[in-house]
């Protein structure tokens, strides 16, 4: 029997069926009471249209996981396996482990990240020329580097690489589309959520492989060689295409969870950065002669923005949440106040000590923060005045992708020309 509860919610339901706002506030407010009186309510107004639409939303049954289409899943597993295969390759032709790895990290990724979606999108081969050539080049010139001698200039050749190889993913990921930007900012979200499906395989396998372990070392059987040096190196590989494929066809599997990890993180790391900032001021411990303060800050400087990228995504799929974006606003002003301090650090070891390729590199990255946290902050600050629309916030960060990208470009390869021969 229905209770009364329910009945006056059937009751109101009938009477608003044609009221689509009032319907969604008595949805918002007590849902599964709301879906009993709306069955209950349904055989008197199924002929409505809108109540049609209700029926359908109530019985909406969500997708199970997506495997896509047979070839694709083929394609995944070809390429996954291609990956680990590389990953393999300093022991097959007994290369030099650490001299391989510091390297040519970047190509077990990201050249697979781009035959992916190049083959999902069925790319023309014109589109593809320039990813395919720069590759290419980028392996031949990275190994040449000479080896014996690991100055700073090459070390951040090989640090910068890996980001040139995720610029050039993004290029492949729009379609070889530069004036999209919001191409760019679907890829800097396809990014938030490969980050989060990522640690959750990586997570997953690490469980597994204890497991594994201890069953078998249960038997006195001994495989941790065999283990580590076939199934975790090629798991390792897989990781990242394999990711991309669940994200790519199950989108609702990280939809719910990047929103989530925004909503806790961003208030408690602005509170963090707002005690850091006042113990600076208090105790007077500047970064300017610890080079070790000073790559924690550039280490914060990009943490942060990593959560503000998760958080942009957030409050865009939520315009109406004046909070979120007042309290991403006071981030994004925290992050430059210490950027500018992080800055003026490193201005004043080029007086004190010189140039090097290091100071040089810092000081090129954070002006693009700057800039880039200014934009945001600008954006933001106009959204919460009603000056400007939410939909642009996203754009706000990819816009500066390609600047991102030309600098490292310009550390990895013209660095080590500028600074170890000329």
């Amino acid at each position: 029997m229905a209770t009364t509860d329910t009945m006056q919610m059937k009751a109101a339901i009938i009477a608003n069926i044609n009221q689509p706002t009032e319907l969604e506030k008595m949805y918002r407010i007590d849902k599964k009471g709301f879906i009993q009186a709306f069955e209950s309510a349904y055989p008197d107004i199924k002929e409505n249209a809108v109540a049609q639409v209700w029926h359908e939303r109530i019985h909406y049954k969500q997708e199970e996981i997506s495997w896509g289409k047979k070839n694709e899943l083929l394609f995944v597993v070809i390429v996954a396996l291609t990956a680990g295969l590389m990953a393999k390759l300093p022991e097959i032709f007994s290369i030099n482990e650490e001299r391989f790895y510091s390297r040519n990290i970047g190509f077990l990724v990201f050249p697979f990240l781009m035959a992916y979606f190049a083959w999902k999108q069925k790319q023309a081969i014109n589109k593809i020329v320039v990813p395919t050539a720069t590759i290419l080049l980028s392996i031949l010139y990275i190994n040449i580097l000479p080896g014996k001698i690991a100055t700073d200039s090459i070390i951040l050749a090989c640090i910068h690489l890996p980001f040139i190889l995720w610029a050039l993913t993004g290029y492949t990921f729009v379609d070889a589309n530069l004036k999209n930007v919001q191409k760019k900012a679907d890829y800097l979200r396809f990014n938030g959520d490969l980050i989060v499906m990522g640690a959750i395989i990586l997570l997953s396998g690490l469980i597994f492989s204890g497991i594994t372990l201890g069953l078998f070392s249960v038997i006195k059987v001994d495989i941790e060689r065999i283990y580590t040096q076939y199934i975790v190196v090629f798991g390792l590989a897989a990781a990242p295409i394999v990711a991309t494929f669940l994200v790519q066809n199950n989108p609702q599997l990280t939809n719910k969870i990047s929103p989530v990890i925004a909503r806790i993180f961003t208030p408690i790391v602005l509170i963090t950065l707002l005690i850091f900032i006042s113990s600076i001021i208090y105790t007077g411990n500047y970064p300017y002669d610890d080079r070790n303060a000073l790559m924690i800050f550039n280490a914060l400087l990009i943490g942060v923005m990593a959560l503000i990228l998760f958080s942009v995504s957030e409050v865009t799929k939520n315009a109406k949440s004046q909070t979120n974006l007042t309290i991403l606003l006071g981030l994004s002003a925290l992050t430059i106040v210490i950027n500018g301090i992080a800055l003026s650090a490193i201005l004043f070891r080029l007086q004190e000590f010189g140039i090097t390729p290091n100071r040089v590199a810092v000081l090129g990255a954070n002006l693009l923060i700057l800039v880039n946290l200014s934009l945001v902050s600008h954006k933001l600050f106009r959204i919460v005045m009603n000056k400007s629309e939410i939909e642009d916030l996203e754009k706000s960060m990819a816009i500066m992708l390609p600047v991102y990208a030309i600098w490292a470009s310009i550390v990895c390869f013209g660095f080590p020309l500028l600074f170890d021969f000329m």
